[in-house]
Order: C-alpha cells, then structure tokens, then sequence
C-alpha cells in the first residue's frame, strides 16, 4: 500500500489506468460498439475525468468512509479487510461517478432507468476487475517499485 503522498499519487494512476482501460472496453463490448478506434477514441477523456474524480472528490470520501467502518469493527489491523473496504468504496463512487459521465459522454438521454442500468451493468464487472485484478497488479507494481526505491537508497 502507498506509504506517502508520491506513492498514492502512482498507486491512483495505475489503478486508473487499467480500470478505465477494462471498463471502457466493457462498455464498449456490451454496447456493441468495440473497435480499437472507438477505444482510442474514448479512452483518454475517460482516463482524464476518473483521475480527476478519483484524486479530488472520490477518493478522500471512499478512503474516509472505509477508515470510518474500520474504525467500527474488530478487523485486527488485517490487511486484506482494509484493502476490501477501500476498494469497494472506491468501486461503488467511481462506478456511480463514472457511469453518469459514460452517459454524458455518449450523449445518452439519463433517466433512472437508464442510469440504474448503467450503474449495475459497470458495478458487476467494476467490483471484480478491481479487487481480483487490476488492484493485485498495481499492489505488485508499487511493492516493486517500493522495494527498488528501498535498495536504491541503501
């Protein structure tokens, strides 16, 4: 996990990197609309807005909301609870955050069945990619990159 600011500042861009990567292409494939050039295309101004929402609006309120519960519950400081907590918050602002801006983007008329149906579409393949694989990923990127700053400054 990121022990200071620089390594959140890396930790948050990996993280957004492969997620708005898998769910643009999610999106995309369940839409029916996948090509490389619709990929291209959308997968900037994503990336841009999820960076965005993810250092200024949603991340301080996921990781506050998660550090809260935690503060409730016996969770005996195991690691793998705090990365559940806060990567499901993560999950559920960035999912409802995102979607919404997928439908702006795409200049989808919003209403809340649409929206609601956005939201869970993206939450069922949101929740998975993040806990089972892009958080691993990026966990093993920073442990990494972690281990090479430690020998670097021995």
């Amino acid at each position: 996990m990121p022990r200071n600011f620089k390594e959140s500042l890396f930790f948050t861009g990996l993280m957004c990197v492969m997620m708005v990567l898998g769910m643009t292409t999610w999106n995309l494939i369940v839409a029916g609309h996948f090509s490389w050039g619709h990929l291209a295309s959308s997968y900037l101004p994503g990336l841009i807005v999820a960076l965005f929402l993810d250092i200024v609006l949603a991340g301080p309120i996921a990781k506050k909301l998660a550090f809260a519960i935690l503060e409730r519950i016996d969770y005996q400081g195991k690691k793998w609870v705090r990365i559940i907590a806060v990567s499901g918050m993560m999950v559920l602002f960035m999912v409802s955050c995102m979607s919404l801006y997928g439908l702006l983007f795409n200049r989808i008329p919003i209403s809340y069945g649409i929206y609601g149906r956005t939201w869970i579409t993206n939450f069922v393949f949101a929740l998975p990619l993040n806990l089972l694989v892009v958080g691993p990923i990026a966990r093993f990127i920073l442990g990494n990159f972690q281990r090479r700053v430690l020998n670097l400054s021995k």
